[in-house]
């Protein structure tokens, strides 16, 4: 991903308000404001999600070792 892929661009975005001169524009702005910040969620959850499944899965091979180290 690029630098504007990731997180805030606040030189991005300062450009943009300049450039929103009107209504139309203004309301582009807010919408990609909104689907940027969504996105930015969805990856913080999937990132969330991917951490917890190998978590879950050191565990269980943990888990599954040291069963089989008490036989």
């Amino acid at each position: 991903m690029g630098q504007q892929e990731t997180g805030y661009d606040y030189h991005r975005y300062k450009k943009l308000l300049a450039e929103a001169v009107d209504d139309g524009k203004r309301l582009e702005l807010i919408e990609l404001l909104i689907r940027e910040r969504a996105r930015d969620k969805l990856e913080a959850q999937r990132t969330s999600d991917r951490v917890a499944m190998t978590a879950q899965t050191v565990a269980r091979v943990l888990g599954t070792s040291r069963s089989r180290d008490s036989f």
